[in-house]
């Protein structure tokens, strides 16, 4: 396998960081993952706009642009004989001095990932409420960053079934995310999804999801809720750009509809056309 390091293609065993890298000495990083379809990475635009936004948060200076990112790539897919494939796009502070540092980082270390995918597939899966406790950001809000002991930890409480989710809760009992993905359910006619407010990740997925059932003029709800009104649900699913939107059958045992809920189908249904014709969520929305 070759992975791209600021540039550069090389075999992954050969590949190394600075060991005083501030993203291993002191986690700061970021990172976006996303799918490529037939060689295209599905709204890349949001992802990148994501990442800039994050690395401002932390004074990390990356002089490189969209294009420039994209070109990277598919450099990288090309050297892996790859088209539908899983990337993970990484970017840490670069190397320092022991200690806290106050300055912004200007050199940067950029690492792209890959990782053979083959075609989507319709997945369903089980929720199950996590006992431990959604974390608060580090920061004003939550950064997809090298941050990850709290989903860690709670994989770990949940085990390695591909088949279950596990769910968090925040500190004060309202319903968070997944560990891996934003949470969304239906009552009625209305779809719902935890605020940013509790502190989750305001995922790529997610925010195409809700301009998309804005879009279908599906009444969308951001707020604060308790585990009895997920639990109550009509149809429940969780987002993010690798597994796409996947419908839960069960949330704690007590029965979904699965992938045969109304709304969830609807969504999944226009996902699936907009990946096929469309590469950024504002062709999308516009």
């Amino acid at each position: 396998m070759y992975i791209n390091v600021n540039g550069e293609l090389m075999r992954e065993e050969d590949a190394v960081i600075s060991a005083y890298d501030h993203g291993f000495l002191y986690g700061l990083g970021v990172f976006e993952t996303f799918r490529t379809y037939d060689g295209h990475p599905f709204l890349f635009n949001d992802h990148i706009d994501r990442l800039q936004a994050s690395l401002e948060e932390l004074q990390i200076e990356l002089e490189t642009n969209s294009d420039d990112l994209l070109h990277e790539v598919k450099r990288t897919l090309a050297a892996n004989n790859m088209r539908d494939g899983y990337i993970r796009l990484n970017v840490s502070a670069g190397a320092g001095n022991i200690g806290l540092q106050t300055e912004p980082y200007q050199s940067p270390t950029r690492i792209i990932y890959v990782k053979s995918l083959g075609a989507p597939v319709r997945n369903e899966k089980d929720g199950t409420l996590l006992s431990l406790r959604r974390n608060t950001p580090e920061g004003n809000y939550r950064l997809k960053s090298h941050h990850y002991l709290n989903n860690i930890l709670a994989k770990r409480e949940i085990g390695n079934d591909p088949k279950t989710e596990g769910i968090f809760l925040t500190e004060e009992g309202y319903v968070a995310e997944g560990i891996v993905s934003n949470l969304f359910w239906v009552k009625g006619d209305t779809l719902f999804t935890p605020s940013l407010g509790t502190g989750i990740l305001n995922g790529i997925t997610r925010q195409y999801v809700i301009r998309t059932a804005e879009k279908l003029r599906i009444s969308v709800e951001e707020g604060y809720y308790k585990k009895e009104c997920l639990l109550d649900a009509d149809e429940v699913f969780v987002t993010n750009s690798i597994q796409e939107i996947v419908p839960l059958r069960s949330v704690d045992r007590v029965s979904m509809p699965g992938k045969n809920g109304t709304v969830t189908s609807k969504l999944i249904l226009h996902y699936e056309k907009d990946r096929t014709s469309l590469f950024s969520s504002k062709d999308v929305t516009r």
